[in-house]
């Protein structure tokens, strides 16, 4: 379950941007192992915000988005089936993740992490750490990496639930519910478009 938020702790150590930038700093390889082991029950949402940070990128990255998208749906399907900690096949434990480790997007990451600090406060923290509640994180996170993975390849649609995930995955990570409503809503908003536009372009390639 994910009981620790680091919006509760008042030291600049416990800050989710402070401890990401540690592990992408320090020398060991970037495994999803490592990133497990590391933040430890907080891992579930911390693996979102890392995997989906890519794809809510207004560029269109193509297969490498849907590899990201595929794997957050099956550590989503962990959350809804009630698990607390999560579980990743050994084979794919140690598996390095190069093209998010990298400098350029690691900075750009710990630098939106802590914009979000610093507007977040520790409201009904409570409330995100119940077991249905994780449960329901699961099933949200699950439907907006779904609706990224289908919307039209190349067009850029992904954008909005990807970044839905990162902003609802960020929320459960401070506590603070309303940035977790903010990424819902995000997300919700990133659906409609899809669903939308995606007819459109289906249309127009189909006449």
């Amino acid at each position: 379950m994910i009981e620790r938020m680091a919006g509760d702790e008042q030291g600049e150590e416990q800050k989710v941007s402070v401890q990401l930038a540690e592990w992408f700093g320090s020398s060991r390889k970037k495994t999803l192992g490592d990133l497990v082991e590391t933040f430890g029950p907080r891992s579930f949402a911390i693996l979102f915000v890392v995997l989906m940070a890519l794809p809510a990128l207004p560029l269109p990255t193509g297969a490498v988005s849907h590899v990201l998208e595929i794997l957050t749906m099956l550590l989503a399907l962990e959350l809804m089936v009630g698990r607390t900690e999560v579980w990743i096949p050994r084979r794919f434990q140690d598996r390095e993740l190069k093209g998010l480790s990298g400098p350029k997007f690691s900075q750009a990451l710990v630098k939106r992490i802590r914009w979000f600090e610093r507007f977040s406060r520790p409201r009904m923290a409570g409330l995100l750490q119940n077991r249905l509640m994780n449960m329901a994180f699961g099933a949200a996170v699950f439907g907006l990496a779904l609706t990224a993975f289908l919307s039209p390849p190349f067009s850029g649609l992904d954008t909005l639930p990807s970044l839905g995930v990162v902003v609802l995955s960020l929320g459960v990570l401070l506590g603070d519910i309303v940035i977790a409503a903010v990424g819902l809503t995000i997300g919700v908003l990133g659906v409609v478009v899809v669903i939308g536009l995606g007819k459109a372009i289906t249309k127009l390639f189909q006449h």
